[in-house]
């Protein structure tokens, strides 16, 4: 297990970006068209992520709620929506549905479950797929899975 992404305010995701892949030497990841975010590597191998929030991008519900993400391994996660609903903790997909299934975001390719910690802060597990990116796809581990059959 290792701490996967964390995020940052910005006042401007361009001049941010600009900041931490020309000076700091991270990896440019993906700027989200819908939503003013930038996505940033952080050491080799997609080991670990930043995510620069625009100043007109909320995370969620409450924009003062900030958000980690830890990386597991694939069977961890696929026990963890259970594990977490025993606890009285509810898990949700990248859609926010309330559901135990990880969804995958195709770009990075990732499987990930959302939940929240007693302070309202979004927390993920996320494991990181081999699989080749599909920059369309966001939707369910199995969907995802399906479709390479």
């Amino acid at each position: 297990m290792h701490l996967y992404e964390t995020h940052l305010p910005v006042a401007d995701t361009e001049r941010a970006a600009r900041f931490y892949v020309d000076v700091i030497g991270l990896e440019f990841g993906y700027r989200d068209p819908g939503r003013d975010i930038v996505f940033v590597f952080v050491g080799a191998g997609r080991r670990s992520m930043l995510g620069l929030w625009g100043p007109t991008t909320t995370y969620g519900r409450d924009p003062h709620a900030c958000h980690f993400a830890i990386a597991i391994t694939l069977p961890e996660l696929l026990a963890a929506g259970r594990r977490l609903n025993g606890l009285g903790i509810a898990t949700r997909n990248f859609a926010d549905d309330e559901t135990t299934e990880p969804s995958v975001i195709g770009w990075m390719p990732s499987a990930q479950l959302y939940f929240r910690d007693p302070d309202g802060h979004s927390l993920e597990f996320i494991t990181m797929l081999d699989d080749p990116p599909d920059l369309g796809f966001h939707g369910s581990l199995a969907a995802w899975q399906a479709r390479r059959r």
